[in-house]
């Protein structure tokens, strides 16, 4: 059973909704039930592969373990940056031990999810180093991590957000009023993935817009239902598009698209590399050129965390390539000072970031490489 397809995963997921819903509406916590519905959910997606939920298994008491013992040796020793690194390749080495082992044909760590829940580990790290979190909760952070609606494909929350929101209790009206919000979404978002993206799909997505669109439309449709079902949970899983295509330029971009993965990226890897970048002066102070070689690292990064096949980098490092650009154009350009309020400028940018962002996708299909 795959999350948000077939019948099978509708029926299933809607028969345990009745029981969160009549406890949202009793006003009633819905915590604990809601973990046993996330691991419920993980064992029956990957019920025909019995390894996949060992692993499973194992990465959760590992991530616990890793996130406990940071955390008690910041409190003991205080701040070390190499303690610090330590902890955060200890956290994602079972990502990168999955990711290697894809060439030699290996599945170690190879279950549902572990790229997404690399996401939330490395952020609680970031957010204990940074003080932000002083408390690691086994239920909460295993509940976080598995959270069943967004643990395939997010979209990515913070901990500290959801946390507070899992263990807060819902007004009954407040209840009915996210429910209702809830089935719009889930019927939105079948609409988008199962009619929209399965026309397009017989399209056929060799063609570069087609796949555009049908990319479009599977992933904010799966986006969408995950958001509505989160709701039915009492979890407010943050929005993950907004329009994407009426983007009047690469930075407008990647703020209306998979928002919860570049947002995580701008706040957890660029904001804080362009810091050291500053501190150090490197380029001799030139925050423009500093802020660029950020955004062609960082993108890059995002680039490899999809896989470490040629087309999955080289779409990262077009997206770098394309913000730095962006980036350097709006800081220099005086005709872009003049005119960027201008309707025939929107227009035109509309028309050009479009088309770039196509091209971007047909990078991500592999297509070109092949």
């Amino acid at each position: 059973m795959a999350m948000f397809e077939g019948y099978q995963f509708f029926i299933i997921s809607g028969a345990l909704a009745i029981p969160a819903i009549i406890m949202g509406i009793k006003e009633v916590p819905i915590k604990h039930y809601t973990l046993a519905v996330s691991i419920f959910m993980a064992i029956l997606a990957m019920k025909d592969n019995h390894t996949a939920i060992g692993y499973l298994i194992l990465y959760l008491f590992i991530e616990v373990i890793i996130m406990k013992s940071f955390l008690k040796i910041q409190k003991c020793k205080g701040k070390s940056k190499y303690i610090y690194y330590l902890f955060m390749i200890l956290s994602v080495l079972p990502l990168v031990i999955y990711k290697i082992g894809g060439f030699a044909n290996l599945s170690i760590f190879g279950f549902m999810g572990i790229s997404y829940m690399t996401f939330k580990t490395v952020q609680i790290i970031i957010e204990i180093f940074d003080g932000l979190i002083t408390e690691v909760d086994i239920v909460d952070t295993c509940i976080f991590l598995i959270f069943f609606p967004s643990i395939l494909c997010g979209p990515i929350d913070r901990s500290r957000r959801f946390i507070g929101e899992l263990n807060t209790v819902k007004s009954r009206d407040d209840y009915i009023k996210s429910l209702g919000d809830a089935l719009l979404e889930i019927l939105t978002g079948i609409v988008y993935k199962k009619v929209l993206g399965g026309l397009l799909l017989l399209a056929g997505t060799q063609y570069a817009y087609v796949y555009g669109l049908y990319l479009f439309f599977d992933f904010a449709g799966y986006s969408l239902m995950a958001v509505g079902m989160g709701r039915i949970y009492g979890i407010s899983l943050p929005a993950n598009f907004k329009a994407p295509f009426i983007s009047v330029d690469m930075k407008d971009f990647w703020n209306r698209w998979h928002i919860s993965l570049s947002t995580w990226f701008r706040d957890y890897l660029f904001s804080r590399i362009l810091k050291d970048v500053m501190k150090k002066k490197w380029f001799n102070s030139d925050r423009v050129l500093q802020a660029c070689v950020c955004m062609i690292v960082n993108m890059t990064v995002m680039g490899i965390w999809h896989g470490l096949e040629p087309h999955f980098i080289l779409y990262g490092l077009y997206h770098g390539v394309l913000l730095a650009l962006t980036e350097a154009y709006q800081k220099k350009s005086k005709f872009y000072k003049t005119h960027k309020k201008e309707t025939w400028y929107k227009n035109l940018s509309m028309f050009v970031t479009f088309n770039l962002v196509m091209f971007g996708f047909y990078l991500f299909s592999g297509q070109l490489l092949a």
